[in-house]
């Protein structure tokens, strides 16, 4: 009898430790359907667009608002690299993330419990003009070697200097090679031209340079480094404003500030021109299910499409407020959920 009260006393004490070591005891799905351990930390994990210090307060503001919302501590991940950042999130390293939309396909493909999180709208409050811009820019005081006729063409941009951001890159890479591709490749000599063939020299360009970054991507153009860049609106509009045209238009000219920060602060008072300008759907918060279970996905998702952070100025800037912050305001600008279907049309690019 002794022996085997012993024995229920050690059973009970085994189950009673068991039950503590589960911490919170929300759990997810692994990629093999077991249980992936859910922890008391939120990792944010930011592409290099994002982690410079212009984006501190934004970023800190998230943190501090999404470890109210959970309970838990907020850590941010800052990267040089977009493959970096992809490979935290597809690799169990993060949490949440804030990605272009062709990062988020490619992570989506590697790991099935990468899911959209939610968007920012466009001006209307809705997913109807929820867009951004993809630039192919020159040099202003270059601008007429890449015209044909007094119009831009892309013929001029073969056998140039080019700079993309990254090869992960919606805007910076994915959107301008399917429309070169698609321009080049009706000439027989480009017949066969792919997206490899883009990313070095030899085939359609002389040399092939990545930024990185969509402001490294710029500032390879205004440094000359390169001939030719490819880059975003949104992603250098703290940087630069508008001196000749109207904004997102081809042939209109932007300026870098004066006292504008790194890397542009080696490059003030330089002017560039747009020769294409492409709409591209809204880059998406997006989580790894995998490791932060369903109830922390509930919670973030319900805060970020909140009016509070619709309204607050340290993520959603007024236009020309002359403040720095992860999104602008013109209009009713917000957060809202999205499903994985709305980004079907970038996958298109890939097919």
């Amino acid at each position: 009898m002794k022996t085997k009260f012993m024995f229920t006393m050690l059973l009970l004490f085994t189950v009673i430790l068991t039950a503590c070591a589960g911490g919170n005891g929300d759990t997810a799905k692994d990629q093999n359907g077991g249980n992936a351990k859910v922890d008391d930390v939120i990792k944010i994990v930011w592409y290099p667009n994002e982690s410079g210090e212009n984006l501190k307060a934004s970023r800190d503001e998230i943190g501090r608002l999404i470890s109210e919302a959970t309970g838990k501590k907020v850590e941010h991940q800052l990267t040089t690299d977009y493959a970096i950042a992809i490979e935290t999130l597809v690799n169990n390293k993060a949490d949440l993330a804030f990605t272009g939309s062709q990062a988020y396909i490619e992570a989506k493909n590697r790991n099935d419990a990468i899911q959209t999180l939610a968007v920012k709208t466009g001006k209307s409050g809705t997913l109807d003009d929820a867009k951004y811009h993809s630039w192919l820019a020159v040099n202003k005081d270059e601008q007429d070697k890449f015209k044909v006729n007094g119009k831009f063409s892309l013929d001029t941009i073969a056998n140039t200097k080019f700079s993309f951001v990254s090869n992960s890159s919606t805007s910076g890479f994915k959107v301008p090679s399917a429309n070169i591709i698609a321009h080049f490749s009706k000439q027989e000599k480009y017949a066969n031209l792919t997206p490899e063939d883009l990313m070095e020299g030899g085939s359609l360009f002389s040399q092939v340079l990545f930024g990185n970054s969509h402001q490294g991507s710029a500032v390879n153009l205004l440094s000359g480094n390169a001939d030719v860049a490819a880059f975003c609106d949104t992603c250098v509009e703290d940087y630069v404003e508008i001196a000749d045209g109207d904004e997102n238009t081809v042939g209109a000219v932007y300026r870098v500030k004066d006292g504008a920060a790194e890397p542009f602060n080696t490059v003030q008072g330089k002017e560039f021109t747009l020769m294409s300008v492409t709409p591209v759907l809204n880059e998406p918060f997006v989580v790894n299910k995998d490791v932060i279970g369903q109830e922390d996905f509930v919670k973030i998702q319900k805060l970020l499409t909140s009016d509070e952070v619709a309204n607050n100025e340290k993520i959603f800037t007024p236009k020309d407020s002359g403040q720095t912050a992860l999104f602008t305001k013109e209009g009713n600008e917000r957060l809202v959920a999205v499903e994985d279907k709305w980004y079907d049309p970038i996958r298109e690019l890939s097919k």
